[in-house]
């Protein structure tokens, strides 16, 4: 479905204040690595005292403003299985909360940064993830030890070669994204500084 600008009516502003500082959100990805469910995200913003329902939670997703959850088996037997989500969601949730305070429709919201930033964190997640599995298979005793050196630093080549085109894809967002100061400029200046924060590319490396 193609949304025009304008077709929707500015949603309603959040007071800017309420969501999390950079030195917050740098801790929580610390503190959180293996992901979050969406009620404990849900519960640290409604902690916080901004508005965030499951319903919302999952039209963000659905709008691609965030990325989809991952299934993560449960330990023990019979336990089934849980949807994990980026620590990092909660920096773009952020951003949304931001963008919503200035006033910004939906449709400018799914036209700036955001509509990439998800993509471009499976992309990362996923190389790491894959990563460490080839790195913990070299670890296996069956494995070919004759082979292990070479193997290990074409894992580190690959890894510096991820981590390039991470940066490449950010820096690529940035560029060809619409910016909020298009559109408004007295919001430029914020949320430009919240587009070029990007997430450390050591997390998933």
């Amino acid at each position: 479905m193609v949304m025009h600008p304008g077709s929707l009516s500015r949603l309603k502003a959040q007071p800017a204040d309420l969501a999390f500082s950079e030195a917050e959100l740098v801790e929580l990805e610390r503190r959180a690595p293996e992901g979050l469910t969406s009620g404990e995200i849900i519960g640290l913003f409604q902690a916080r005292g901004v508005k965030l329902s499951e319903g919302t939670f999952r039209k963000y997703v659905q709008l691609g403003l965030l990325p989809r959850s991952k299934r993560v088996g449960r330990k023990g037997k019979h336990k089934g299985s849980k949807g994990i989500y980026p620590t990092t969601i909660a920096r773009q949730i952020t951003a949304i909360k931001r963008m919503m305070a200035e006033g910004l429709t939906i449709e400018q919201i799914q036209r700036s940064w955001l509509r990439f930033r998800p993509r471009i964190e499976g992309i990362g997640s996923d190389i790491g993830d894959l990563l460490d599995e080839m790195t913990r298979e070299l670890e296996e005793p069956h494995f070919d030890t004759a082979q292990h050196g070479r193997l290990e630093s074409e894992l580190l080549g690959a890894r510096a070669d991820a981590q390039e085109l991470l940066r490449r894809l950010s820096s690529l967002e940035r560029a060809v994204s619409w910016s909020p100061d298009q559109a408004d400029e007295s919001a430029g200046d914020e949320l430009e500084a919240l587009a070029n924060t990007t997430t450390p590319i050591g997390r998933f490396f």
